[in-house]
């Protein structure tokens, strides 16, 4: 097992239990009990979860966003095929407006090659389109970078958006049913995320299938603002056939 995935089962092994202990990790992995407890301190250092004695523990309480660096890690083969197939339904020549979010950093890196205009509304994904050599042409918005999640937010990037007309917008969420529409864990994330759509012409929203049936308490909007939803064979079923329903194209990759 690599350090990556031996990373990766830690972060759901904590996140899932609350808390766990050395030994357990040991069981799960195979890995020695020195090298899970330089794991632990690694991924502490990240934010990912707490050292405590013997072990390590959550630092989510229920309704909190999971941390940038362990969504990082969460469901990245999907993600990118996710990414793949949101590049492309962005003809040459778009102007797009990207989210911020780990879907959408992958979004970002398949842009980059791409001749198009684009807004990054994170300052991971401005990093990523600004690396040359690469072909799209990079707009930054003004804005507030959310600590830990380099996300855009507050009265200047919302007047950005205001400022602009786009093609697309590939939109991120925390949480998306056919009920209770996209949303966010943060109310300023979410004022960006309204913003954004308000001022494209198409709404592209990436999320894994982890997010579907799921609902945070910002209202972004309504299911029926979906042109296009890409995610991945995990989504439910019923959620899918219920967004289909409403009129908006579901893409399973």
């Amino acid at each position: 097992m690599s350090n990556a995935d031996r990373h990766s089962v830690i972060a759901q092994a904590v996140r899932e239990s609350g808390q766990v202990t050395v030994h357990d990790l040991v069981a799960l992995t195979g890995a020695s009990e020195m090298t899970i407890r330089r794991d632990l301190d690694v991924l502490a250092g990240q934010g990912v979860l707490e050292r405590v004695r013997g072990g390590a523990r959550t630092l989510l309480l229920r309704g909190e966003e999971p941390p940038f660096a362990l969504r990082a890690r969460e469901a990245v083969d999907a993600k990118r095929r996710i990414a793949a197939e949101v590049s492309s339904l962005i003809a040459d020549g778009e102007s797009v407006l990207l989210d911020s979010g780990t879907t959408c950093l992958e979004v970002a890196r398949l842009l980059r090659e791409r001749p198009v205009t684009v807004m990054p509304l994170s300052l991971q994904a401005i990093h990523v389109l600004s690396e040359p050599p690469g072909q799209a042409t990079l707009m930054v918005p003004g804005g507030r970078p959310r600590a830990a999640e380099g996300a855009l937010t507050g009265p200047l990037t919302l007047a950005s958006l205001a400022a602009l007309r786009f093609d697309t917008a590939v939109i991120g969420c925390c949480g998306l049913s056919a009920t209770e529409g996209l949303t966010a864990y943060d109310l300023d994330d979410a004022a960006v995320k309204k913003a954004g759509i308000a001022s494209a012409r198409r709404l592209v929203v990436a999320a894994d299938g982890g997010k579907l049936g799921r609902t945070a308490y910002a209202f972004v909007g309504p299911a029926t603002l979906l042109h296009t939803l890409v995610t991945d064979p995990t989504a439910p079923a019923h959620e899918v056939a219920a967004l289909e329903g409403s009129g908006t194209v579901v893409k399973a990759v």
